[in-house]
């Protein structure tokens, strides 16, 4: 093909002498019809010009096609001269990934190794990743390398292009060796060294601002029990540490309020304070002047936002989580991802009323405003579930509203309550309803209220969420990522030993109390009695005033405890999982049992929980229960082991001492086979 141009080429250069000559033939011609002589003396020259043309013709041929030819082969030479030095390593590859050929710049990525393929050089590439026949695939890879006595990681970008030999091949000749070729698949790979690229993005990554809040916890609580000495004192030792946190990572903290800062800091002094697990919480605790407890704080942090007014709005979400949790800890919100730091102390209780006066109000006016109520819990209600939806049930009543509790499911641990409700005459037949009929009756005038759960997913029926705007929670569970989302009241208090304590209390601040049946007031105390494991675990003053509310609203004890017994049956399975319970690092039990032809399986499995807790030396306890394709965890302690960042984990949560999650399409032993990894993970990390 190329000969065949240089011919056309050089033929059209000859044209222009042909030209040349008969215009001045025709000019001779001219010339000769006006004068004869001159006519005569013009075609001499012009004659010597047709001979000159026709004796250098070959001359003239043979230079301009050699010419011509040397152009062509220099340009090509040119060509390889290029690409052998581009400064951009080119690879050709095999079908089968085998090395063909490459350029200088691969040669020095290769730094005098001998490899055959390119995987040899970058183990993270897959033969899978080479592109399929007219595709191109891109795949990022690191490599370390050794450069002046120092290591250090290169990041490379690879493209690989698959190309098409048959357009390389002339098809009007046929040989073996273009055969050969057109059977061959060959790959390109452009590598493109982004480290500097890299470097930059990491760099701009650090620069980025953080911009957080640090809130003291129990500011009043401390101030009241402290004499007035001691007040400055204490308040002053607490900005010095904080502070001296603040200049550790170069940034800048302002108190806004009396128990509130702002803090600004870069990005890249995150990674220190994460790796510290954010000690400031265990220094700020440290303070003791003699007053009955100790002091908390709460930080949050937002990052990665588009401004600083994003991070800022991050930072609020981020506090309201952790106060929700019961404070004690860090939050970190990246966007929709949320970390938790710290939180290894019990909840402060809060002494004032205050709060619980406000929301009571709040969720009368909800009441009044809405015709129909729908109440319910997560799935498998227990006694403190049951015990509150009917609490808010009478409520309901009270107003003149009317009311619903959604349940599917009748456990054992909740039967007695449901017969002594079911054989009341004061009661309608719909009292109680399955998620179906829910559906069918909620809408925007209704008015849904969920108790002992802020998990959309762990709901009785998570569809009722849509199809209402009106949207209640009261829980004592610390919230999660999870939360159920644009409640219009939240009323939810981790240091609640349960959420029948919540619901006592509000009953307690509506202007006209709902008076309040004795099976009403006993599930009510019988759903404190379960949770707090007989009054043992996270009661605090205003759980027994709770209590005594509702002794004197008529609870009778003797028919409370008449509910909590159990079968033989169900004792000797939770004997069986004591006795056959495997022990970790001499602190942690972890038991199993099967919970098919169990009733009330989860309800066991706690049961067995707190009894573990009892055995001495045991500083947490977790038991699983197989439940047709779940796994229920259950898991307690004391006070040194925060068990609900250990639920978390696996997306479940809870408070510092109770905790459960559920575990979906896993057997029951590789349940337990990843609860003991991540126990063992978690204490090589340091985090229990």
């Amino acid at each position: 093909m190329k000969n065949k141009n240089t011919s056309i080429s050089v033929s059209k250069d000859i044209v222009w002498p042909v030209l040349a000559g008969l215009l001045f033939l025709m000019a001779d011609i001219l010339v000769f019809s006006i004068d004869v002589k001159s006519g005569i003396i013009l075609a001499c020259f012009v004659l010597i010009f047709f001979l000159f043309s026709v004796l250098y013709y070959p001359y003239y041929k043979k230079k301009m096609t050699q010419e011509t030819m040397d152009f062509l082969f220099e340009q090509s030479r040119v060509q390889n001269h290029l690409i052998k030095e581009l400064p951009l390593p080119y690879v050709l590859i095999g079908g089968d990934g085998d090395i063909m050929w490459y350029n200088q710049a691969f040669e020095k990525i290769l730094n005098g190794k001998n490899i055959s393929k390119l995987q040899q050089m970058f183990p993270e590439l897959d033969k899978n990743l080479l592109p399929s026949e007219m595709n191109h695939a891109v795949s990022h890879v690191k490599k370390e390398i050794r450069e002046k006595e120092q290591e250090m990681t290169c990041f490379y970008k690879i493209e690989f292009v698959r190309i098409q030999m048959d357009s390389l091949i002339d098809e009007e000749t046929e040989s073996k060796s273009k055969q050969w070729l057109r059977d061959q698949s060959m790959i390109a790979a452009y590598i493109f060294d982004q480290t500097m690229l890299k470097m930059y993005m990491e760099q701009n990554e650090n620069q980025r601002m953080v911009v957080g809040l640090i809130y003291i916890d129990n500011y009043d609580e401390l101030l009241d029990n402290v004499d007035e000495v001691k007040q400055s004192m204490l308040l002053a030792l607490t900005d010095q540490k904080i502070n001296k946190f603040i200049q550790n990572i170069s940034g800048i903290v302002k108190k806004t309020e009396k128990d509130k800062y702002l803090i600004i800091f870069q990005q890249k002094y995150l990674e220190k304070v994460k790796a510290e697990k954010f000690h400031i919480l265990e220094e700020v605790k440290s303070i003791n002047l003699g007053s009955s407890g100790n002091m908390t704080l709460s930080i949050s942090l937002g990052i990665n936002g588009q401004s600083y007014q994003e991070n800022y709005e991050a930072a609020c979400t981020a506090m309201d989580l952790a106060l929700g949790r019961g404070g004690d800890q860090a939050v970190i919100k990246d966007g929709e991802d949320i970390s938790y730091y710290g939180e290894n102390a019990a909840v402060v209780e809060k002494n004032t009323r205050v709060k619980a006066r406000v929301k009571a109000h709040a969720l009368r006016e909800l009441l009044e405003s809405k015709e129909n109520v729908v109440i319910m819990s997560h799935k498998i209600p227990d006694p403190d579930a049951m015990g509150a939806a009917v609490g808010l049930y009478r409520l309901g009543l009270s107003l003149g509203r009317k009311a619903h509790i959604v349940m599917n499911e009748v456990t054992i641990s909740v039967r007695p309550i449901m017969e002594e409700l079911l054989s009341c005459e004061e009661y309608d037949e719909d009292m109680f309803i399955s998620s179906d009929t829910a559906r069918e009756i909620t809408d925007d005038n209704t008015l849904l209220i969920v108790v002992d759960v802020n998990h959309a997913s762990y709901t009785e029926c998570e569809d009722l969420l849509e199809q209402t705007n009106t949207i209640v929670i009261l829980d004592h569970h610390r919230k999660g990522k999870e939360t159920i989302k644009y409640p219009v009241l939240s009323y939810i208090e981790p240091y609640a030993s349960s959420t029948c304590e919540l619901v006592a209390e509000v009953l307690q601040y509506i202007t006209t109390k709902p008076k309040l049946l004795p099976v009403e007031v006993n599930a009510m105390y019988f759903g404190m009695l379960i949770d707090t494991d007989n009054f043992v675990n996270k009661t605090g003053v205003r759980t027994f005033e709770a209590a005594a509310f509702l002794k004197r609203s008529g609870a009778d004890l003797n028919k409370v405890r008449k509910m909590s017994r159990t079968s033989m049956d169900s004792y000797r399975i939770r004997a069986k999982a004591v006795s056959d319970a495997e022990i970790m690092y001499d602190s942690f039990a972890i038991a199993t049992l099967v919970g098919i032809g169990i009733d009330s399986p989860t309800v066991v499995g706690a049961q067995v929980a707190n009894e573990l807790l009892d055995i001495d030396g045991i500083k947490a306890s977790f038991v699983l229960t197989g439940v047709e394709e779940r796994v229920y965890v259950s898991a307690r302690s004391i006070d040194e082991v925060n068990v609900q960042k250990i639920m978390e984990q696996f997306g479940g949560g809870g408070h510092l001492t109770v905790a459960g999650a559920q575990m979906v399409d896993v057997s029951l032993y590789d349940a337990k086979q990843i609860i003991k990894g991540t126990l063992q993970f978690m204490k090589e990390e340091g985090d229990i």
